[in-house]
């Protein structure tokens, strides 16, 4: 019986796919890439910086205040092997984003890999609380800082048409917390410019994506209330914390040419407690 044209076509789009499967690299490589992790220092920076060097990809750990627990997350990449350096910048200042972007090229390559993470704190106040220089501060860590890092790599990741830039967003922006109005806002504006930068950036075949985590404890959390963690916990759909190696492993996911096609995502890890 003679084979239909229609078998013989799925066969050649099967071997086709079979062919390109076997020129990927392995999951996660970033051999030969240069990272920089905004406020990197410590918690869930810390654990992207890790995860990135686990990954094969050189590090500039970003701090602006705490330089001993810089100066230690470096010195623990070092002892994995991986090339790394400790670099200061406010990342909301020009010229302190460009000296941290000139020096990464000068120790470590240029940057192939942007996650913008650093941040401030978050108090939780009804909005009669809140002015706007406080406001303007989310807006600075969520929306200008972005800008000011993305302006300052963008030149030479199109020149060598790949770039991933990857922002840290936050689950309060799905769920609308209350009490959280300049966070939540500010977040809001990061994932609106994520997309928008993403359609612009496909051409040069740069992605750019958000991960947003829900609230996984660090250090910064070790006072908060049992009872405030207890109840956030029971809500948790799979019934447990996440931890920050979590958020670190979908950071070096997005950051590798295993997700060469995916662009303008917001990713959550949280356990199920937003769901799309």
């Amino acid at each position: 019986m003679p084979k239909s044209s229609h078998s013989k076509r799925s066969r050649s789009a099967v071997s086709k796919t079979e062919k390109r499967l076997d020129v990927l690299p392995r999951p996660a490589s970033l051999e030969g890439k240069t990272a920089i992790v905004t406020g990197s220092s410590k918690g869930l920076g810390r654990a992207m910086a890790l995860a990135l060097g686990e990954a094969g990809a050189r590090v500039v750990v970003n701090y602006y205040n705490g330089k001993t627990r810089a100066e230690e997350t470096c010195a623990e990449l070092r002892q994995r092997g991986v090339q790394a350096v400790v670099c200061r910048a406010d990342v909301t200042r020009e010229r302190q984003v460009e000296k941290l972007v000139a020096d990464t090229e000068k120790k470590l390559g240029k940057p192939d890999i942007v996650v913008l993470n650093a941040t401030p704190d978050q108090p939780l106040l009804p909005i009669e609380k809140y002015d706007w220089a406080f406001y303007q501060s989310m807006l600075d860590f969520f929306v200008k800082s972005p800008y000011l890092m993305a302006r300052a790599v963008l030149p030479s990741m199109k020149r060598r048409k790949w770039g991933r830039i990857i922002n840290i967003g936050s689950e309060v922006f799905r769920r609308g917390i209350p009490n959280f109005s300049a966070y939540v806002a500010a977040k809001g504006a990061q994932a609106g410019w994520t997309r928008s930068m993403a359609s612009e950036l496909a051409p040069w075949n740069i992605t750019v994506n958000m991960v947003s985590p829900g609230w996984i404890p660090v250090e910064r959390h070790d006072k908060d209330p049992k009872s405030m963690k207890d109840a956030y916990e029971a809500l948790i759909p799979m019934g447990r914390w996440g931890v920050p190696a979590e958020v670190g492993g979908i950071v070096s996911f997005l950051a590798s040419e295993q997700a060469s096609f995916i662009t303008g995502q917001d990713v959550a890890v949280n356990g199920g407690m937003t769901v799309c």
